[in-house]
């Protein structure tokens, strides 16, 4: 599972860097923030293999909607202006449409990871 997740955190990464390099307004946006959880998603899965896939997407929404109420204390807005990194992982702006697309990325990622899982006893 640690081996799939790997994979699919670099994919997402890509996918999500390669979104923003070809498109622009909000499907660049919200893609993006869909993406962003889907890539939480993977990354717990990495950290904790077995945990189950509905805590994976609740822990990644949980991380994505911490880190975007986290932008109205202008926190990440400064070390965004610092870092490229800071404004990847910390964005710099609260914008309330955002959390509706961070759940449909956790919903996507706790989907594939059952459906992973679900595959892997079949076999």
């Amino acid at each position: 599972m640690r081996l799939s997740a790997a994979v699919a955190a670099l994919v997402i990464a890509g996918a999500g860097l390669g979104l923003r390099a070809v498109a622009a307004g909000d499907p660049a946006e919200y893609g993006g923030d869909a993406l962003y959880t889907l890539l939480i998603v993977a990354l717990v899965v990495l950290v904790a293999p077995r945990v189950t896939a509905q805590r994976a997407g609740a822990l990644a929404l949980a991380f994505s909607w911490g880190v975007e109420f986290l932008q109205l204390s202008g926190v990440p807005a400064e070390l965004s202006r610092h870092s490229t990194a800071a404004r990847l992982v910390l964005g710099s702006t609260f914008h309330a449409p955002d959390l509706f697309w961070y759940a449909v990325g956790a919903l996507a990622g706790g989907l594939a990871v059952a459906a992973r899982r679900a595959g892997r006893r079949r076999r």
